[in-house]
């Protein structure tokens, strides 16, 4: 089958990769769309050395064969993390931190960058009737956003910031500004920046030490520390960025400033499905290539780039 394959020291389109054969408790899922993420990118630079085999976890499909014979023919979308029910994690209630976790697309379990998928049964999510694949492709990333909430109790009369622009700073500013609160966004790009008009304050430089709560969102090696000087004493830095590289910090003024850092990322998807179908996120259409296209895909400029199958 057709598919992009990380080999250890970047991405390679094929056409030879052989159909994968479901495991017990998996489902067979033919790829209808999938979405390229900031950490596909990271892949490529390295964040996965040891991952060898198909790129992907942002995907919708349909089910051909399943367990689960509710779900024939049902189109879903899909969790990353395959946990294995039995560590200490799993048995606390963090499967998502699983010692022995297989990641779509990273780490020990082919992704969704092909024409065929085999994902554990119980991670699969039906989408509803009526939520073209054009949005339910943004679920998994909204389900990451709102993990937040989740974390950390949102105080409304508060305010909080998003440093970043791009694609995650906007989920992440929307699931934000959800809560009420005062809410401003930092970015570089005026043009970018007028996506987020509608539910919160622009601006390209915000004030020191001005925010309880910073979403650090810029995928960049300056983000945390941006934010470690946005945040107000005694606030919260929210790292969502998953970024590949060393940083090189001076982490006494997070102990003398008791600033709380609340790393974040992959959230519960049913909200998102939701949220998804009733308009309360609203989002840029995803720009399409064929899969041997991938090198565009991965090098878009636009809001998000994935590919039809």
């Amino acid at each position: 089958m057709k598919g992009i394959y990380y080999d250890g020291k970047d991405a390679l389109y094929r056409e030879d990769i052989p159909m994968p054969v479901q495991k017990a408790g998996e489902s067979l899922v033919k790829i209808r769309m999938c979405a390229v993420c900031n950490t596909d990118k990271e892949v490529r630079k390295g964040y996965r050395p040891d991952f060898r085999g198909v790129m992907g976890h942002e995907f919708v499909g349909e089910v051909l064969d399943s367990p689960v014979k509710d779900l024939l023919k049902k189109r879903v979308v899909g969790e990353l993390n395959a946990a294995c029910g039995k560590c200490i994690y799993c048995k606390t209630g963090r499967p998502t931190h699983c010692n022995s976790r297989r990641v779509l697309g990273m780490s020990d379990k082919d992704g969704a960058f092909a024409e065929y998928m085999t994902i554990d049964t119980d991670l699969l999510h039906v989408i509803p009737d009526g939520l073209p694949d054009e949005i339910a492709i943004f679920t998994e990333p909204l389900a990451a956003a709102l993990e937040i909430l989740t974390q950390i109790h949102i105080s409304p009369d508060k305010n909080a910031a998003v440093l970043g622009d791009g694609r995650l700073a906007l989920l992440t500013a929307q699931v934000l500004a959800l809560t009420g609160i005062d809410l401003t966004v930092i970015g570089k790009h005026p043009e970018k920046l007028e996506l987020f008009k509608p539910f919160a304050k622009v601006v390209t430089q915000g004030e020191r030490e001005g925010y309880e709560y910073v979403a650090e969102c810029t995928g960049s090696e300056t983000g945390l520390p941006s934010a470690l000087e946005l945040v107000r004493k005694k606030g919260t830095v929210i790292l969502k960025s998953t970024y590949a590289g060393k940083l090189s910090l001076d982490m006494s003024m997070v102990a003398v400033n008791e600033i709380t850092i609340v790393g974040s990322r992959c959230g519960p998807f049913e909200p998102a499905l939701k949220l998804l179908l009733e308009g309360k996120v609203k989002l840029p259409p995803i720009e399409l290539y064929d899969l041997m296209d991938f090198e565009k895909a991965f090098a878009s400029r636009a809001f998000k780039a994935g590919f039809t199958v």
